[in-house]
């Protein structure tokens, strides 16, 4: 017994999305910079797919539900499929000599550099406070003396 079209229809579009996605899509193939770090992309992948067919009756001819003298006939059939995938790329993991880093690409995440930089910013700041501190104490000093 031979298969329904849309079968076959589906089964084309399923095998091309399975030779398109694979764990290399989403990993990507790493990087080696000059220092010996490696750099592998992230990405998420996103895929749909639709298939959709159907069967008329012929006009010259009044049967009904397929079926001539109890013998079944075939009906013409239109049908399509389609498939979509999207690649959006996410982070970039990046292996160094002494560290780990998962940077990623999204622009939502820059609360999340900030926060993460916070403390180094405030000890800049402190720094940078206690220099001019000691600079106008040394004035003060020297203006009192003479």
């Amino acid at each position: 017994m031979q298969g329904h079209p849309i079968e076959g229809l589906m089964k084309t579009a399923m095998e091309s999305i399975k030779d398109m996605v694979d764990v290399n899509t989403i990993l990507g193939d790493p990087v080696e910079t000059p220092d010996g770090s490696v750099i592998i992309p992230v990405s998420r992948v996103s895929f749909g797919f639709a298939a959709g067919g159907s069967e008329f009756a012929h006009e010259h001819k009044k049967e009904k539900k397929g079926y001539e003298n109890g013998e079944k006939t075939e009906l013409p059939f239109g049908g399509g499929s389609g498939a979509g995938i999207t690649l959006n790329p996410v982070a970039f993991l990046v292996v160094g000599k002494e560290q780990t880093r998962l940077l990623p690409v999204d622009s939502n995440v820059l609360v999340d550099r900030i926060v993460d930089a916070a403390p180094q910013i405030i000890d800049k700041v402190q720094d940078f406070v206690g220099s001019v501190g000691k600079k106008e104490r040394k004035e003060v000093v020297t203006q009192v003396t003479q």
